[in-house]
C-alpha cells in the first residue's frame, strides 16, 4: 500500500518534570516528529512482536487453566492419600469394619500405578473419603458439573454417591451411579448445583455391600473454554484470548529443564487419553522456601496437545521449548553426554512432525487420533530454556544441525541465559555470534528503574546480528524472586516505556512476552504475575493491560518518532513509539508519560484535511503503588474515549503517569 506523506507535530509544554528519576526544572518546549514519509525507512513489525508465556508455576496448569476440580485424582501423589481424606472422619478408617486400601497396579499400568479397593461390609451410608481441590473447588449455582470415575465390580453391590458441599457440609448437588461391571470401565454422571462456593469439597460415598476397584475420579465443569468435555478453564482463556498475542510459548521456563533430567518435561508422555498419561511432581513444589507447595505435581491433563490446540483457538503462533540435555543450572546441572544425544535430539524431529506432519506419518497419526488431522503449522522451536555455558552451546549446535537437514524452514530459538548482562551474558553473545541462531531469547527481572533506562537497549543493536525474543520479563518491585513483589502502576508504566523500545527497533526485536502468566492467589510461589485468579474469578493486573494495549495496537510498520531529533527514551519523562496499520489505515501512537504531572499535547497532522475522529485508550493512576487486587480488580484499567482532529490538528492533555494510545484514521 502506498501511505500518504504527512508529519505528526507533538508540541510537549513541561514544567517540573521526572526523567529516569531525576527531577528537572523549567523545561523548554519539546517538539516531536513522526515521519510518515513514503521515502522513509518502514520497519515492518512481526506478527509475533508481543505474545504469551505459559508455565506451569503458581498453580498455572492444574487448579489454573485446566479446569479438573479433583486435586490426586489417580491417587498417584508421592502419598497416595494426598488431597483426601476418609469419612465420616480420618480416624474412620481405624474404626469400622469397611475398608479403604491403596493398590498397586504397577505391573499392567506403569503410567497409573495405584487405584483404591473399596471393601464395603456393612451397609452403613456415610463411609467414602472426600477431596479437597485445589484451595477448595470453585462452583457456581446453576451450572452442571461432569462427575466421573473409572472403576470394576469384583463382588456384592456398592452403589457411588457423589456430593458437592459447601464449608458447612451443606450440599449443593448430588449424583449417585451403580458400577456393576467386572472389567475396568468409566462411570459418568453430571451434578447441578444450588448455590455458588469458592471453597467447595467433593464427598464421595459408597452404599451397600461388596467390593469395588476405583481409580482417576474426577469433576469437570460443563462450561469450558468452547464447551470442550474436560477441557480448559473458560475465563481464564477469554482472558488470553482478548490479548490477542501473536504467539504462545510453552511449557516453560524451568519446567522444561527440570531439576533434575529425569524431572525434565517430555512431552511426548503427555499425549493420548488423559487417564494414560504418568503424573509427575511439578519442580516448583518446594523450589522456594518462603512458598514450600509439597501437594504441586503435574497431571499433564493439558499436555502438548491441548497447548497446540490453545494457541490455534487463541490466534497465537506455537513456540514449544524442548530439553537439550541439560537439567536446570541453578540446581543438579545434570548433563547428558554428547555421544547420548541423539535421543533428545530425535524428540525435537518427532516434536516437529507432530505439530506440522501428514497424517501418515507415525507422529502426524497421534496427532490426527487425538482429534486434529491438519497440522498446527509450527514455525519457531526453541532448544533449551536458561542454559548457560559451553555445555549449552556444542549442544545446541548439534539440534540445530539436525533441525535444520530435515526441517530448513524452521526458525530456532536460542538463549543468552538468564541475566540481561554481565560475564555470563557476554559470553553468549559471542557464541551465538558465531552459531548464527535465528532468533535468541533474553531475560530480564530488574526493578523498574532498569526498564526505564533500557528503553534504548536496541537502538543501537548491529542489525547484522540474529534477532531477539525478549521471553521473560517483569519489573520486580522489591526484588527478584522477593514474595513482596507487587504488580504494582510503577512497574507496569515502566514495562510500557521499555516496551517502546521493542516496538521502535521491529527490525531487531521480533517476539516478546512478559512473565509468569498466571498466578492463584492462594498457590503461589512467585510474583509479580500478569494475570491472577482464585477459584471462582480472575482478574488483569496494570501490567496486563500494558501488554494488552500493545497486542491490540501494533500495527504493521514501524514509523519514525524523534524528539529533537533522537529516539524518545525518556527526554523529559517521555517515552513514545508509532507504527501505521496498513489494513485498517490507521496511524497508531504509543507514549508513556513517567512524570507525575499532566502534560499538554497539541498534534499536527501536516497534510491532513477535514474532520476525523479518532480514539484515545488511556492506563493511569496517581499512586505509582497501586495494583489491582482479586477484590478490587479494575483499579488500574483502560478508559477511551473519543478524539476529534480537525484540519490535522488536535490538543490533547496526557495525565501524569500514564500510558495512552492514539489512533487515528490515515484516510
Amino acid at each position: 500500500m502506498k501511505i500518504k506523506s504527512w508529519t505528526i507535530w507533538m508540541v510537549l509544554s513541561t514544567g517540573l518534570v521526572w526523567s529516569c528519576g531525576v527531577l528537572q526544572n523549567d523545561k523548554p518546549t519539546q517538539t516531536i516528529t513522526i515521519d510518515i514519509d513514503a521515502k522513509a525507512p518502514l520497519v515492518p513489525i512481526q506478527p509475533t512482536m508481543f505474545g504469551i508465556f505459559f508455565e506451569d508455576i503458581n498453580s498455572g496448569a492444574d487448579g489454573g487453566l485446566y479446569a479438573e476440580l479433583v486435586k490426586n485424582r489417580s491417587f498417584e501423589f508421592e502419598y497416595p492419600w494426598m488431597g483426601w481424606r476418609h469419612l465420616p472422619n480420618p480416624e474412620t478408617r481405624f474404626n469400622t469394619i469397611n475398608e479403604l486400601t491403596i493398590m498397586s497396579n504397577a505391573q499392567n499400568h506403569p503410567n497409573n500405578t495405584r487405584y483404591v479397593r473399596i471393601d464395603k461390609r456393612d451397609t452403613s451410608a456415610d463411609f467414602g473419603f472426600q477431596n479437597e481441590g485445589f484451595d477448595g473447588m470453585g462452583i457456581k449455582q446453576n451450572d452442571s458439573y461432569d462427575f466421573s470415575f473409572w472403576a470394576r465390580n469384583n463382588t456384592g453391590n456398592v452403589r457411588v454417591k457423589a456430593d458437592l458441599v459447601d464449608t458447612s457440609g451443606h450440599i449443593l448437588g448430588s449424583v449417585e451411579l451403580e458400577p456393576n461391571e467386572s472389567i475396568w470401565k468409566k462411570w459418568e454422571g453430571t451434578i447441578k448445583s444450588n448455590s455458588t462456593e469458592e471453597h467447595a469439597r467433593l464427598n464421595v460415598y459408597f452404599l451397600g455391600q461388596g467390593q469395588l476397584d476405583i481409580d482417576h475420579i474426577s469433576v469437570f465443569p460443563q462450561d469450558t473454554w468452547k464447551g470442550r468435555k474436560g477441557g480448559l478453564r473458560k475465563d481464564l482463556v477469554q482472558l488470553l484470548a482478548d490479548m490477542k498475542p501473536g504467539f504462545m510459548r510453552f511449557p516453560g521456563g524451568c519446567i522444561v529443564e527440570g531439576r533434575t533430567l529425569d524431572e525434565r518435561y517430555q512431552w511426548k508422555k503427555t499425549l493420548g487419553k488423559v487417564e494414560d498419561r504418568k503424573l509427575m511432581i511439578n519442580r516448583w513444589n518446594m523450589e522456594f522456601k518462603h512458598r514450600p507447595a509439597p501437594d504441586y505435581f503435574q497431571s499433564f491433563g493439558l499436555g502438548f496437545f491441548e497447548y497446540f490446540q490453545l494457541a490455534e483457538d487463541i490466534g497465537a503462533e506455537p513456540v514449544p521449548i524442548i530439553s537439550c540435555g541439560l537439567a536446570c543450572q541453578f540446581n543438579s546441572s545434570e548433563t547428558v553426554p554428547m555421544d547420548e544425544l541423539d535421543p533428545y535430539i530425535q524428540d525435537a524431529l518427532d516434536l516437529i512432525e507432530f505439530a506440522n506432519g501428514d497424517i501418515s506419518s507415525k507422529w502426524g497419526s497421534i496427532r490426527s487420533a487425538m482429534g486434529h488431522p491438519n497440522p498446527f503449522n509450527m514455525k519457531f522451536i526453541g532448544v533449551g530454556n536458561e542454559q548457560w555455558g559451553q555445555e549449552y552451546f556444542e549442544r545446541y549446535a548439534q539440534f540445530a544441525k539436525a533441525i535444520k537437514s530435515s526441517y530448513p524452514d524452521m526458525n530456532i530459538i536460542s538463549g543468552t541465559g538468564p541475566f540481561a548482562e554481565g560475564e555470563l551474558f557476554e559470553s553468549a553473545e559471542k557464541e551465538l555470534t558465531k552459531l548464527k541462531p535465528e532468533i535468541v531469547d533474553e531475560h530480564y527481572y530488574k526493578n523498574p528503574q532498569w526498564f526505564l533506562d533500557n528503553a534504548g537497549r536496541y537502538d543501537n543493536y548491529d542489525r547484522a546480528r540474529y534477532k531477539i525474543f525478549a521471553g521473560e520479563y517483569a519489573a520486580q518491585s522489591v526484588a527478584t524472586v522477593s514474595p513482596d513483589n507487587r504488580n504494582t502502576w510503577e512497574c507496569a508504566l515502566a514495562e510500557a516505556a521499555f516496551m517502546t523500545g521493542l516496538e521502535r527497533n521491529a527490525d531487531v526485536v521480533y517476539m516478546s512476552s512478559y512473565a509468569p502468566l498466571f498466578a492463584h492467589v492462594n498457590r503461589w510461589q512467585w510474583t509479580p504475575d500478569l494475570i491472577w485468579f482464585d477459584n471462582l474469578t480472575a482478574f488483569g493486573t496494570a501490567n496486563y493491560y500494558v501488554q494488552k494495549m500493545y497486542a491490540t495496537n501494533t500495527g504493521t510498520k514501524t514509523l519514525s518518532i524523534k524528539s529533537n531529533g533522537q529516539n524518545m527514551t525518556g527526554q523529559h519523562g517521555l517515552y513514545g513509539t508509532a507504527s501505521v496499520d496498513e489494513d485498517q489505515h490507521i496511524v497508531i501512537v504509543k507514549i508513556v508519560n513517567v512524570q507525575t504531572q499532566d502534560v499538554n499535547v497539541e498534534i499536527k497532522l501536516q497534510g491532513m484535511v477535514g474532520q476525523k475522529t479518532g480514539r484515545l485508550i488511556s492506563l493511569h493512576n496517581k499512586d505509582l503503588q497501586s495494583f489491582n487486587t482479586i477484590k478490587d480488580s479494575d483499579t488500574i484499567v483502560p478508559d477511551e474515549k473519543d478524539i476529534l482532529v480537525h484540519d490535522g490538528s488536535m490538543t490533547l492533555k496526557l495525565a501524569g503517569s500514564s500510558f495512552e494510545v492514539i489512533r487515528i484514521p490515515s484516510l
